[in-house]
C-alpha cells in the first residue's frame, strides 16, 4: 500500500491495483500537483466543508464514498458520480472497492455545506482502508491505513478503531483550533497503537499554523514508540 499527501487532509491511496483519493482540496500551500493530473478509481469524502471537496468536480466519472447526504449534494451539483451501493454508505460500515476494503468510521467535528444547500452532510466521517476485510481474527499479513478526517480525539480511538480496526498508519489532524493539535493527537497516536502517523491539516491558513517539531514532541511525551512521519507535499510513503 502507497499513501501520498498532498497537503491539508488530500490523501492518494493506491491498493493494489485500485487508487483512492481522499478530500480532494489541491488549493494548499503544500502542493504544486495539477489535480487534472490524477485519475482516481474512488474518490472518498470525510465531510462537506469546502476545504475537503473543494475539487470533486473534477472527478466526475469517478466512484465516490461519502454518506448518503454528501453524495446526493456532490450529484446535484457537480454531476454524475457513480456512488458506492448507488446511495453512498454509514458510519460502522465496510465496503469493498476493488482491491481495498473501506471501513467508514465517525470523527467529532461539524459538518454544514457551506454553499447553502441545506444544512448538513450527514456525520463527519474518517476511513479505515485496508487491503484485507476487517474481522475479530487478527491478521498480521494485513496493511490499513486509517485517516482520521477532521476530528477532536475521542475515546473510539481508544475503544475501537485501535484495537478492533487494527491500524497500521494513521493520519491525524493537528493543526488545532478546528481540530486536535499537537496534544491531543499524540494522545490519539498513543490510543491507536499504530507504527507510523502522519501529521495532516496544518499550515493551510493562518489558524492552523504549527510547527510539527511540537506534534514529535507531544507523540514522545505521551511515551509511545510510534514513528512520526512528516511529509512533504506531493510525498509518497510505502507501508
Amino acid at each position: 500500500m502507497e499513501v501520498t499527501w498532498y497537503g491539508h487532509s488530500t490523501w492518494h491511496v493506491t491498493v493494489g491495483e485500485t487508487d483512492l483519493l481522499i478530500d480532494p482540496f489541491f488549493d494548499n500551500p503544500k502542493t504544486d500537483t495539477d489535480p487534472e493530473e490524477l485519475d482516481p478509481d474512488w474518490v472518498l469524502l470525510t465531510h462537506g466543508h469546502a476545504d475537503h471537496i473543494g475539487d470533486v468536480d473534477r472527478y466526475e466519472g469517478s466512484g465516490l464514498v461519502a454518506t448518503p447526504e454528501l453524495v446526493g449534494y456532490c450529484e446535484d451539483t457537480f454531476g454524475d458520480f457513480d456512488a458506492v451501493g448507488g446511495m453512498g454508505m454509514n458510519l460502522g460500515g465496510t465496503v469493498e472497492i476493488g482491491d481495498a476494503f473501506v471501513t467508514m468510521h465517525r470523527a467529532d467535528h461539524t459538518n454544514g455545506i457551506d454553499t447553502g444547500y441545506g444544512t448538513s452532510a450527514g456525520m463527519p466521517a474518517g476511513f479505515v482502508i485496508s487491503d484485507t476485510k476487517p474481522t475479530q481474527v487478527s491478521d498480521a499479513e494485513s496493511t490499513t491505513f486509517y485517516h482520521a478526517g477532521d476530528t477532536g480525539l475521542m475515546t473510539e480511538m481508544r475503544e475501537v478503531i485501535g484495537p478492533y480496526l487494527e491500524p497500521d498508519a494513521a493520519a491525524l489532524p493537528v493543526g488545532d483550533h478546528f481540530t486536535m493539535g499537537p496534544m491531543q493527537a499524540a494522545v490519539a497516536t498513543d490510543w491507536l497503537d499504530v507504527d507510523t502517523v502522519f501529521p495532516m491539516h496544518y499550515d493551510t491558513f493562518p489558524p492552523i499554523e504549527i510547527d510539527t517539531d511540537d506534534f514529535v514532541k507531544e507523540v514522545k511525551g505521551v511515551g509511545s514508540d510510534t514513528e512520526v512521519v512528516v511529509l512533504d507535499g506531493d510525498e509518497s510513503y510505502e507501508l
